[in-house]
């Protein structure tokens, strides 16, 4: 092979690898995806067979984003360590585990343990350690990168929506987490096999900057970003949590919309929504800047939670809206590792942005169990809805008016 043959595959054999990690990556978020985004369907034969009320039920929801993001600073190392094959594997391995322990769990101790505790470890391994890489793999289109491998995290359960509600409905809950929890594991073994550390040149790090975690932490851009990441997780983990909960008492849960029972269509729009969202916006910030895409997609989802919350009576809107409200809010996962990898360099991504993934914790406590609160102390949805809209709304104001001042400014 002639040297100008060899310049011009070299290129090419790395466009063509890091499309390939893309799109195992992508596989790897849509194995992890469900423990999330269809826990609301569990909740009623949970609650059932444990006697359990719904704010303590809920405390399953917030272990798992607790455990999924309080640990991603560590396991960011670990895979920065250790190099992502083997860790991503078995974080895949521990989340369809997860499910399989929690089908015999005949305990609320025994869920919090198995569905909350290893499926929150499983899933942040795996998480963490996905969007870390492509971050590296992708420094010219970082977050088009990050939007395409979290819309494997918002979107995986559209493929497994119905298919869960259907065997819920014919076999129950515990052999539907038997049964999904072995194709979530294997699945997201195999593709984590296949997965590589990216190459690291000085051209991996905006103007070869490379900034370590404790320096990171001492920034206040670090703070300001973790604040807003947690007043939006907030939001979007109520509605995630507790869209079951408010659907029935808005009377949506025994409606039929296009001929499909409303809550689940809801939800698979919202699966849908919520993974476009991701690399549309990541594109958009790539061309428009971070900040201003924020602002934009947060005060979206605040205005259509507005709307949702005015027409809550109407199946056909709840459908169409609660994918509104996920377009709006799912982009969270690819605009602030975007922003953060931006400012602070590839180096040591996957351990800064696991640091700044624990702002999801937050949010999943807010969401959960507290939001649940919030409805018993006051018997009301708005109050609940009225916190979250106020949370998308002072977000958007903070990414425009105080984060993007804040980084023009930055100097490493």
């Amino acid at each position: 092979m002639s040297d100008t043959t060899a310049t011009m595959a070299t290129p090419l054999a790395h466009k063509l690898t890091r499309w390939g990690q893309l799109g195992l990556g992508l596989i790897c978020m849509m194995a992890i995806s469900s423990p999330q985004y269809v826990w609301t369907l569990f909740t009623k034969p949970l609650g059932g067979a444990l006697g359990a009320a719904p704010a303590a039920l809920q405390v399953t929801f917030s272990l798992l984003i607790v455990l999924q993001t309080f640990f991603s600073p560590f396991q960011g190392y670990l895979v920065d360590r250790f190099g992502p094959r083997r860790l991503i594997a078995l974080g895949g391995a521990l989340t369809g585990l997860s499910w399989v322990l929690a089908a015999h769990a005949g305990s609320l101790t025994m869920l919090y343990l198995t569905y909350g505790l290893i499926g929150g470890l499983g899933t942040g391994i795996v998480y963490v350690g996905v969007v870390g890489q492509m971050v590296g793999w992708f420094p010219d289109r970082r977050g088009f990168a990050a939007g395409v491998v979290a819309a494997g995290y918002g979107m995986g359960a559209i493929v497994t929506t119905f298919p869960i509600a259907n065997s819920l409905a014919a076999s129950g809950y515990q052999a539907t987490l038997q049964q999904f929890g072995v194709i979530f594991g294997v699945v997201g073994c195999i593709a984590a096999l296949g997965l590589k550390p990216p190459p690291v040149t000085d051209g991996t790090a905006s103007g070869g900057v490379f900034t370590s975690t404790g320096v990171m932490l001492k920034s206040p851009i670090f703070w300001l970003m973790f604040v807003m990441m947690s007043l939006m997780s907030t939001s979007g983990l109520m509605v995630t949590s507790q869209m079951a909960a408010f659907g029935g008492d808005f009377g949506i849960t025994q409606a039929v919309v296009f001929g499909m029972a409303a809550l689940p269509l809801a939800l698979t729009v919202d699966r849908f929504t919520n993974g476009l969202t991701r690399p549309f916006f990541g594109w958009v910030s790539d061309q428009i800047g971070r900040e201003n895409t924020m602002c934009l997609a947060f005060a979206l989802e605040g205005i259509a939670m507005t709307l949702w919350l005015a027409t809550r009576g109407d199946p056909l809107l709840f459908v169409l809206l609660s994918g509104v409200v996920f377009f709006g809010w799912g982009e969270i996962f690819s605009l602030f590792p975007s922003t953060l990898t931006d400012t602070f360099g590839t180096r040591n991504a996957t351990r800064n942005y696991g640091c700044l993934y624990m702002a999801q914790g937050i949010g999943a406590i807010f969401g959960g169990p507290l939001a649940s609160l919030l409805h018993e102390a006051t018997g009301s949805w708005t109050s609940v809805f009225g916190v979250a809209i106020a949370a998308d709304l002072l977000t958007a104001v903070l990414a425009i008016a105080v984060l993007k001042p804040l980084r023009a400014a930055y100097r490493p």
